[in-house]
């Protein structure tokens, strides 16, 4: 797999028809692995002298919200920097060209802006059900498995086993176990087809992960938003809808977002908080209607309860599960923290009023307005001399 992906980038380079296997916008890892193994499999087993290259249906800047692509590309030594990214290929220019041939997988509609495309799809892999108004008018072939993978792994095992190295077995083993749920028989979702490629390739690769390791691996993975900016993480699993050209994003955030529940239930101290309108879609903002309490004391506050949060949990920020730790737990380790305020500091104390203006910023011009005093090097020296007299003046006397 890896020296066919380096051969890929070379070929982009040449002028000449192109056969792009294109997974959908989401880039999932079904998607992702699709695309991978089944131009894999296309360029190994074409007689002619033609060109199959895999395309990540994303901008190589997004895969870091892929975690589960990240951790499975390092898992199976796939270097990220032989993978072709949509932003670095010209689809448009190429169908215009008339040297464009697309095979999607895991996909079978493509979106508005790749509307001119569509003429070039010569061909459909997915697991899907069909929306037969949109679906081109080409061959399709669909079946309802649990994952896309199990129907490249079909194609491969059934059409050219002998190409099947532990690499590109690999990516396809993993895959359908992530989409498969583990090949739960209580959730449902693998077919008897998932099933039997996964023994199948289980079979000729005795050495490939085991099946609870390799899931929870990518589980943990896919889930995983440590590293990631709010941008990222808003992004990561963004699903977008529109409507007479309004466009409304919804975001899903796999981590636990209790600081603002911990400051609305304080009651040591209580805060008195009443929502206020943002300004800013990120932020949620109160009016406070305890103006006694400073922010010195809200610190601890905070502090404590996000301690409590992740030492009662035992998992790296992050994480989706929140097993371990109980509201009765958060709200005694609330009440604590707001009674474990700065010690020696009343209220009066902790935060006094602000000092008087300086006169200097009453007066209409300010004395520094005319420039810094003008010294001289004479003027330095002598300074530096009394300075160093001063000082050796007390070092005798301190000796005496």
């Amino acid at each position: 797999m890896e020296d066919y992906l380096q051969g890929c980038r070379v070929a982009l380079q040449e002028s000449r028809p192109i056969h792009v296997v294109l997974g959908n916008e989401a880039c999932d890892l079904d998607s992702m692995v699709s695309a991978l193994a089944l131009a894999f499999y296309l360029a190994k087993t074409t007689e002619a002298e033609e060109v199959f290259v895999p395309v990540l249906n994303i901008k190589r800047s997004e895969l870091p919200l892929r975690g589960d692509n990240v951790f499975f590309l390092q898992k199976t030594h796939i270097p990220e920097s032989l993978l072709i990214f949509r932003d670095e290929i010209d689809l448009h220019a190429l169908q215009q060209a008339g040297q464009l041939t697309l095979i999607l997988v895991d996909h079978h509609v493509l979106p508005k802006s790749d509307a001119a495309l569509e003429e070039a799809v010569a061909e459909v892999l997915d697991h899907r059900p069909i929306d037969q108004k949109h679906c081109p008018p080409c061959h399709v072939s669909v079946e309802l498995v649990g994952s896309c993978a199990t129907l490249v792994a079909e194609r491969i095992l059934q059409g050219a086993p002998e190409i099947l190295d532990w690499q590109t077995a690999a990516l396809l083993h993993g895959t359908i176990i992530l989409d498969c749920v583990n090949m739960d028989p209580k959730i449902g979702k693998a077919t008897l087809k998932d099933n039997q490629y996964v023994e199948n390739l289980e079979a000729l690769f005795p050495n490939l992960p085991k099946r609870n390791d390799i899931f929870d691996s990518l589980q943990k993975a896919k889930f995983d938003v440590s590293g990631l900016t709010t941008e990222q993480m808003l992004r990561k699993d963004q699903k977008t809808v529109s409507r007479q050209g309004t466009k409304v994003a919804i975001s899903a955030i796999y981590m636990d977002l209790e600081v603002c529940g911990v400051l609305e239930r304080s009651h040591s101290p209580s805060l008195k908080l009443t929502p206020a309108p943002s300004i800013h879609p990120n932020l949620q903002a109160y009016l406070q209607g305890n103006t006694q309490v400073s922010r010195k004391k809200l610190l601890p506050l905070l502090q404590e309860a996000l301690s409590a949060y992740f030492d009662s949990t035992n998992i790296p920020s992050g994480q989706p599960e929140t097993e371990g730790v109980s509201r009765e737990q958060v709200d005694k380790e609330l009440d604590r923290a707001g009674n474990s305020l700065i010690p020696g500091l009343s209220q009066d104390e902790e935060e006094p009023p602000l000092p008087p203006t300086p006169m200097n910023s009453l007066v209409d011009e300010c004395p520094l307005d005319q420039g810094l005093p003008k010294f001289s090097a004479e003027v330095i020296f002598e300074k530096c001399s009394q300075i160093s007299l001063s000082e050796s003046t007390t070092a005798s006397q301190s000796k005496k």
